[in-house]
């Protein structure tokens, strides 16, 4: 496609705004969802250490395993 102009570019024969809010949806959904993932493993590891913690301490102090 060839456009005369920058603007006729933006505005993408008239599905500009179309076209520039799903670019841009998708770079923000591509950019926050490794950072959402990342925090998820990291409070899961999070929660499983302290549960690991617990349970030693309840070992120790019984001999047993619960």
């Amino acid at each position: 496609m060839y456009w005369n102009s920058f603007s006729d570019f933006l505005h993408m024969g008239g599905y500009g705004l179309y076209v520039w809010g799903s670019f841009g949806m998708t770079a923000l959904i591509m950019i926050v969802e490794p950072w959402l993932a990342a925090r998820r493993h990291r409070r899961i590891a999070e929660r499983l250490a302290r549960q690991l913690r617990a349970e030693a301490r309840v070992k120790d102090k019984t001999g047993v395993a619960e």
